[in-house]
């Protein structure tokens, strides 16, 4: 992924001591006077508008700020030395650059409200118009983000219960099935009766429609319509691609200005097609059963171009104990074998009546 720039603006930054909001580049408050604070965040304006003074934009480019070393003036970022103090900046200090604003703000935003006199005021203005206070960051009639902040952690601490809930339920519940399911009781029982069934699968070579890259259709497959489609990206420009970008946003590059930029690659789109190729389909199941213990397979009248498929086995011992009937799944013929009719065995059988072990009685 590629990220393109698409331009820069100025940011804002809101003075500690009176709370007026500065442009992002001017070193003292507007309102006071004080000097921009060396840990200062700067934030997203109202509505953000690239900038097309070239000095601007070449400060932008500098790089973060440099706070002189000996003085602590604030300097542009390619700068060899203090335009205060004339010291070396070599050993200076950088400002913080690289945190994401937020996404880009190039939409028109609502007027700013003054806190203190009322008046209506454009969305990018810093101070009223007609009193000259400090205007707030975002328009009243808005949230703020403070506020969504806060309820984004009510929402998210009241969805971290519920969740939190539903796991300690779940796990409750399958340590207790755990518990239940190992409980047993020994039972004996006698062996009323044995049933067995078993069916193979009968298939037929027939035509079916598939989809792949052209390039993957197999050799034998006959083509049918393909259409484009991406198949992969790629952060390069190639043939048959197109450039796909994300939402622009804004990243503070630590001089009081904003670079918008956005995350973008290329969707290489390739032929997706239809085929059709003849394979083995199930055209029939025929299936054979008893009551004894000599398990069969069936053996099914196939025609030209017809096969046997998989087959599927099912055996089942009945027991009757003084409990009543259970029943009994033996895992394969040998075992199965075993259960004679009138035989006695030993039954495992927990909570839930399922038989969970045999044994033949003494």
């Amino acid at each position: 992924m590629t990220k393109k720039t698409l331009g820069y603006v100025e940011l804002e930054w809101p003075c500690p001591n009176c709370g007026t909001r500065n442009p992002g580049p001017q070193k003292f408050c507007n309102g006071c006077g004080a000097p921009q604070p060396e840990d200062v965040q700067f934030e997203q304006p109202a509505q953000e508008k690239l900038l097309t003074d070239e000095k601007k934009i070449a400060r932008a480019q500098a790089g973060p700020d440099i706070h002189c070393p000996y003085c602590g003036a604030r300097n542009p970022g390619n700068a060899k030395f203090c335009g205060a103090c004339g010291g070396d900046l070599a050993e200076g200090k950088r400002r913080q650059a690289g945190k994401v604003l937020g996404a880009h703000r190039a939409a028109p935003a609502p007027p700013k409200i003054c806190p203190a006199c009322g008046a209506e005021n454009p969305a990018e203005a810093l101070n009223c118009r007609q009193c000259g206070g400090p205007l707030p960051a975002q328009a009243p009639s808005a949230p703020t983000a403070a506020a969504k902040k806060a309820g984004s952690k009510g929402r998210s601490a009241l969805a971290g219960l519920i969740i939190g809930g539903v796991v300690l339920l779940c796990a409750a519940g399958a340590i207790l099935f755990l518990v239940l399911s190992r409980r047993t009781e020994t039972l004996t029982g006698v062996v009323q009766g044995v049933q067995w069934t078993r069916s193979v699968q009968v298939e037929a070579l027939l035509p079916v429609e598939r989809e792949a890259w052209l390039d993957e259709v197999p050799a034998e497959g006959e083509l049918g319509s393909c259409r484009q489609e991406v198949r992969y990206t790629s952060e390069d420009p190639e043939p048959n691609s197109e450039e796909v970008c994300g939402t622009p946003y804004t990243v503070d590059s630590g001089s009081g200005f904003g670079e918008v930029v956005q995350d973008c690659v290329y969707e290489v789109y390739d032929d997706f097609c239809t085929y059709t190729i003849d394979e083995w389909q199930v055209v029939d199941t025929v299936t054979l059963s008893g009551q004894d213990l000599n398990p069969r397979w069936p053996e099914p009248t196939l025609t030209v171009g017809q096969r046997v498929g998989e087959g599927e086995e099912k055996l089942l011992v009945v027991f009757e104990t003084d409990q009543g009937s259970f029943n009994y799944a033996p895992p394969d013929v040998t075992t199965f074998s075993q259960f004679q009719p009138g035989s006695r065995w030993i039954l495992e059988v927990n909570t839930f009546n399922r038989v969970v072990g045999v044994e033949a009685a003494q």
